[in-house]
């Protein structure tokens, strides 16, 4: 919480909007708002784009990287039977370190105890995305194997900014 009340979010498309939402869920209740951050079975309800458009959720689990306080955290997403994503979705996995806390390794270390777990579900690949300029991004993909696969521009509903995705083969 602590992590919010500083300005971090763990969403960089909409992390003003994200800050506030999770800090008023875990106003409201705040074993609940943990309980949210697993949904393997996507029970949850639509997911709304920045754009407003709603589609349907997806499989997926937020977890934290914590070292005494909150470091940080990585979510996974992925569709039951494939390693294709919807169109909308950017990637499977997306991570975020609170600024005080880069440049610790914690971010490698987090994407690298996950992608066992991607294997286990049957995903033959995961795909990340990275801004051209996120080097230290890059450099977190690219040392769990991660290959530049394409440079696209992505969807308006996330701003239509070029992008970089990578793919891991698990």
């Amino acid at each position: 919480m602590q992590a919010l009340e500083r300005g971090w979010s763990p969403d960089n498309v909409r992390p003003a909007e994200t800050i506030r939402a999770q800090l008023d869920a875990i106003d409201r209740d705040a074993a609940a708002f943990v309980e949210s951050l697993d949904d393997p079975e996507a029970k949850g309800g639509p997911i709304t784009l920045p754009d407003g458009k709603h589609v349907p959720r997806l499989p997926g689990y937020r977890r934290w990287i914590w070292d005494g306080e909150l470091a940080g955290s990585i979510g996974f997403r992925w569709q039951q039977g494939t390693s294709a994503l919807p169109a909308h979705v950017l990637g499977h996995i997306g991570y975020a370190v609170v600024p005080w806390r880069r440049q610790l390794g914690y971010a490698t270390q987090a994407l690298a105890l996950l992608l066992p777990e991607a294997r286990a579900l049957g995903l033959d690949y995961v795909e990340i995305t990275a801004k051209p300029d996120n080097l230290p991004s890059q450099k977190v993909i690219t040392a769990n194997g991660g290959v530049l696969v394409e440079r696209f521009f992505e969807d308006a509903a996330y701003g239509g900014e070029e992008s970089l995705r990578f793919r891991i083969v698990l």
